[in-house]
């Protein structure tokens, strides 16, 4: 059973940072995508960032490019989303997934592993 665990959300003000963890556990980590999305009330689900299993490709969607920061570490078997300069629209559900290929994926239905969603809430 793969399991994938997010942590690290919360309440931040306007232009403050966040770091989201992602634990992965149930299967063999470093030969696993994993991408970060989110979602807003009312919204669909935005794709954030994917990372290869090197570490060496790395995608990000529009609205974060130059603020947001995916990495990961296989031997701790998580992968991370550092959050500067966080604005309101921000605000969102994170979910962390994970993908049984070894091409980084901007869609959410080429994901096979999803975690619960974590919380992230960015006051003006």
């Amino acid at each position: 059973q793969v399991q994938l665990v997010e942590s690290g959300g919360g309440l931040v003000q306007a232009g403050g940072s966040l770091r989201l963890s992602c634990a992965v556990s149930g299967r063999t980590f470093s030969h696993t995508v994993m991408g970060w999305f989110r979602q807003a009330p009312g919204k669909e689900r935005e794709f954030v960032a994917s990372i290869n299993w090197s570490g060496g490709r790395l995608k990000y969607g529009e609205s974060v490019k130059g603020r947001f920061t995916m990495s990961r570490d296989n031997a701790k078997n998580t992968a991370y989303l550092q959050m500067n300069s966080l604005n309101s629209e921000d605000t969102a559900v994170y979910y962390c997934a994970a993908r049984t290929s070894a091409v980084t994926s901007s869609w959410d239905y080429e994901y096979d592993y999803w975690g619960q969603g974590i919380q992230v809430t960015v006051s003006s």
